[in-house]
């Protein structure tokens, strides 16, 4: 045998008794792991009321149709209610939470509403909507659903804003867009057709907008009056803005020369 098989036979010796001599290890199964859900399941918000009457002044027994015992409803600061609406609060005790009235912080106080036909109904609930919160309401018409048109109602609120013997001014014709042409046509009127809370806001603190023009086929009234309050709560304070508006003003300017 040579010398290099004899070394190539040690070394299988060395590592056949090395191999002989190691215990081997008894084979583990592998731990299974357990995903335990130790997160509490999300707690759902408590709803503040079950029904929001607060858009009327006056509640019936018709308003309460549905209601559960121990419902709560939502009902404006004024609210009048009719003998038998008393009667199923009581009897079904339901909890009446109360609206509060526009914050102090408004300058608002007093508001030129208008519409054409397509608007009188909701310009009636806006009414009472208003009122409800202690505005004072100026109506400028329409006062019916007899086909008008809306310029004529637009120019009337839009002018009593420029004249300042309004505040603000809210317009509602069908789309609230011609309604908005016609009321900026009236110097240091400055309207916004808006069909959402987040435009309404905008059209106050970034535009200084004085007159509101809403659409009774885009939105419902219950959406109307939510656009309406963020509104009416918001102000044009920034110095950026209102330096941006100043310049909508200067323009306005070089064409009543």
């Amino acid at each position: 045998m040579s010398e290099q098989e004899q070394t190539r036979d040690r070394v299988r010796q060395l590592v056949r008794q090395v191999l002989e001599n190691t215990p081997l290890a008894d084979e583990e199964e592998a731990p299974k792991t357990k995903f335990i859900n130790v997160a509490p399941p999300p707690i759902q918000a408590e709803k503040e009321f079950d029904r929001d009457e607060s858009a009327k002044t006056l509640i019936t027994e018709d308003d309460l149709r549905g209601l559960s015992e121990a419902s709560r409803l939502r009902v404006a600061d004024n609210a009048r209610f009719t003998p038998l609406a008393l009667d199923l609060i009581k009897e079904k005790r339901i909890e009446l939470i109360k609206k509060s009235s526009r914050g102090a912080s408004s300058k608002v106080r007093s508001i030129a509403v208008g519409c054409d036909h397509g608007g009188f109904e909701f310009k009636e609930k806006l009414k009472d909507f208003l009122a409800g919160k202690g505005f004072q309401v100026r109506d400028f018409g329409t006062d019916s659903e007899a086909a008008v048109d809306y310029p004529d109602f637009a120019h009337a609120v839009a002018k009593a804003v420029s004249e300042k013997t309004a505040d603000v001014g809210i317009i509602i014709d069908g789309a609230g867009i011609g309604s908005a042409m016609t009321a900026n046509k009236v110097p240091s009127v400055r309207a916004a057709a808006c069909y959402s809370v987040a435009l309404a806001k905008n059209s106050r603190e970034h535009n200084g907008a004085n007159v509101l023009t809403l659409g009774s086929k885009q939105n419902s009234f219950k959406e109307i009056c939510e656009i309406v309050e963020a509104w009416l709560a918001t102000e044009l304070t920034e110095e950026r803005h209102q330096k941006r508006v100043a310049k909508i003003e200067a323009v306005e300017r070089q064409f009543l020369r």
